[in-house]
């Protein structure tokens, strides 16, 4: 069961949860078109927080990763957006008390969002057609995820697989964006011009803490949860998800943690995945710089310039075999003959396992 002192926090901020069976509506607030859906009513939960009581963050601001130095630990775990040659690094001691940033990077509409509850950290682009997005958290669940609304149609779209499920937009799902979670101290390193999101968000929160302390563990239940389960792994335990070329495949953190780098084919590609150290877990103690080592993680195509690159882990580091060049969490060569190249990003995802298995069933698990 989830830790007494995780339980106590949880409930302050998901409270009077309830399914929406016996709703022919989602309520006098909502506007959606429910005769269009995906779902029955009874899937979906009150979380407890009403319609943007969790507010997402409309009007982001960004300060210097000088001016951050002096709220960010070097080991907090950060989300990063690269797009048309600008990062953006959004910190998860905001995200977990938001949930969706509405943004842009290099010029692209985006959403960035984050599910405490299934440590789904997900980016979507929210341009749809001729339709610039605004999004919102709905305050309802489904498999205890994060369920997301448009401000344009009031749609509801689930945010680990950015499909609507009721509303306007059902049957469109959101185009993801490559996303990576790693420590501020790489985001430094590998990105020192980039700015990182500003606690000056309109709100007052206690950022830095974390308001489900102890749930990151592994012999934990899932909060708010009643949905199928699969005995291949654990509910809590973390895995690195991919969907690529119509395949699901979930790589559990026990095995990237203990190889570093991991080579993997999927739909006929060569994937690379690293998992090195670095961040610190969000969602273990209160303080989040004082939590358990998560590590860092990036997938990549193994392929650069036409030829298939074969890596291994070297000490703290990562190089490859033809070159010897060395490589950052990032997918970029730091040193050696290939100094400067950047291996191109696969969209992945690092998430409680019962959320991925939940939305992706037929999941490949890898297994060694």
């Amino acid at each position: 069961m989830v830790k007494r002192r995780s339980a106590v926090l949880i409930v302050g901020l998901l409270v009077a949860a309830a399914p929406l069976a016996a709703q022919s509506r989602l309520g006098p607030d909502w506007s959606t078109n429910t005769n269009k859906r995906t779902i029955s009513f009874g899937e979906l939960m009150s979380g407890g927080p009403p319609k943007d009581g969790i507010p997402a963050i409309d009007e982001p601001r960004f300060v210097s990763q000088r001016q951050a130095r002096r709220w960010i630990a070097p080991q907090e775990p950060i989300l990063v957006v690269v797009l048309n040659g600008e990062a953006k690094g959004y910190p998860l001691q905001i995200l977990t008390w938001h949930e969706i940033v509405n943004d842009a990077v290099g010029g692209v509409p985006v959403s960035v969002t984050f599910c405490p509850l299934c440590y789904s950290a997900v980016v979507f682009e929210r341009q749809v057609g001729d339709v610039l997005l605004d999004f919102g958290v709905s305050g309802f669940l489904r498999n205890s995820d994060l369920v997301m609304f448009d401000r344009q149609t009031e749609t509801l779209w689930q945010q680990l697989t950015g499909e609507a499920i009721m509303g306007d937009y059902v049957g469109t799902t959101l185009t993801p964006v490559p996303a990576q979670l790693i420590s501020f101290a790489q985001f430094q390193e590998a990105y020192p011009d980039a700015k990182v999101l500003s606690r000056r968000t309109g709100h007052t929160r206690e950022y830095g803490t974390n308001p489900y302390a102890g749930y990151d563990d592994i012999e934990n239940t899932p909060f708010l949860y009643d949905g199928p389960t699969d005995d291949r792994l654990l509910p809590m335990e973390k895995v690195i998800a991919v969907s690529r070329s119509g395949l699901d495949v979930a790589y559990p953190h026990r095995i990237t943690r203990a190889r570093t780098v991991l080579h993997d084919q999927i739909g006929g590609e060569s994937v690379v995945v690293f998992h090195t150290s670095g961040a610190v877990s969000a969602l273990d103690e209160q303080v989040i710089h004082q939590s358990k080592e998560d590590g860092s993680t990036g997938v990549f195509l193994a392929q650069l310039d036409g030829r298939t690159l074969t890596f291994r882990a070297a000490g703290d580091g990562i190089a490859d075999e033809e070159t010897g060049s060395t490589w950052s969490i990032t997918g970029k060569a730091v040193a050696g003959p290939l100094k400067g190249e950047q291996l191109t990003a696969i969209t992945h995802g690092n998430y409680f396992a019962f959320a991925w298995l939940a939305f992706k069933p037929e999941s490949t698990v890898f297994a060694e």
